[in-house]
């Protein structure tokens, strides 16, 4: 099954204006991890409002869980998306950590024992749970954004949105809720997850890339694929992962690494030999 289905997506904020997505195409089946990757501007956070529902009015067609997004759906799927969005500050909803991960729970009307049992166990994964009783104020644009990020993986959705969730971490922190979610999915098979990223490394851990760039998708598939397209991504500004540039700057230098070689793990056991 596709959890997202996007067909001839096109919108623009204003209608005198450039469109700000325009003719997007593409689908995410269940339990995959893809990435969006593009420079700002390029229509990502736009597709992100789209897709959550948050922007109602557009041209072509967005079906989530095999329903049609619309005036009438839009609440009901909800219930099955967790968003987190660039800026934690738009999120924090309440006084303290403790609070602000408890909303969605009792909204939801979690019994007290048991929303204390999840509380602890997603401030922990987060690395919050010393600051449970915090106030927002008193905590970093990180912080707040690992609460936000266990608020939101509190809830079980099964569809995650990151819209630049990790942009406010340290590269130690981004790691850390990048491992908390691919573990996530360990755990839970048919999770899946949709992160907007300026990151290519993050990008190449992931099941599926998308390259956006002017409102439009540039590039598709799996990340060895995409990132074998050198030039194109060049042309708007995104570099190579790690292991890309170095695998083609040994093979520039001469030494033969076989196609198959498609991982640091298996490039540092090659080198090793």
């Amino acid at each position: 099954m596709n959890v997202i289905e996007v067909e001839n997506l096109t919108y623009s904020y204003d209608k005198n204006e450039i469109k700000a997505v325009q003719s997007v195409s593409f689908s995410v089946p269940e339990g995959k991890y893809v990435t969006l990757i593009g420079h700002n501007g390029s229509g990502k956070s736009t597709l992100a409002k789209l897709l959550s529902g948050l922007i109602t009015s557009y041209e072509g067609k967005i079906s989530l869980f095999g329903q049609e997004l619309n005036k009438n759906s839009v609440y009901a799927l909800r219930k099955k998306i967790g968003l987190v969005f660039q800026n934690p500050d738009n999120q924090f909803v309440g006084s303290t950590v403790r609070d602000d991960i408890a909303f969605g729970l009792e909204n939801r009307q979690i019994p007290s024992e048991k929303m204390d049992e999840i509380i602890n166990a997603y401030s922990k994964r987060v690395g919050m749970f010393d600051s449970l009783d915090k106030a927002p104020e008193n905590l970093s644009g990180g912080q707040k954004q690992r609460v936000a990020i266990a608020g939101v993986l509190a809830m079980h959705p099964d569809l995650i949105i990151y819209d630049e969730a990790t942009s406010m971490l340290d590269p130690v922190g981004k790691k850390d809720i990048l491992d908390i979610t691919f573990s996530l999915r360990k755990e839970n098979p048919s999770l899946t997850v949709l992160s907007i990223t300026h990151d290519v490394e993050e990008a190449f851990r992931s099941d599926y890339v998308l390259v956006m760039n002017g409102g439009r998708i540039l590039l598709q598939g799996e990340p060895k694929e995409v990132f074998s397209h050198q030039q194109e991504l060049k042309s708007v500004r995104l570099d190579s992962p790690f292991f890309v540039a170095l695998k083609n700057a040994l093979i520039a230098k001469g030494m033969p690494i076989p196609a198959e070689i498609d991982t640091e793990e298996k490039l540092e056991e090659y080198l090793c030999r």
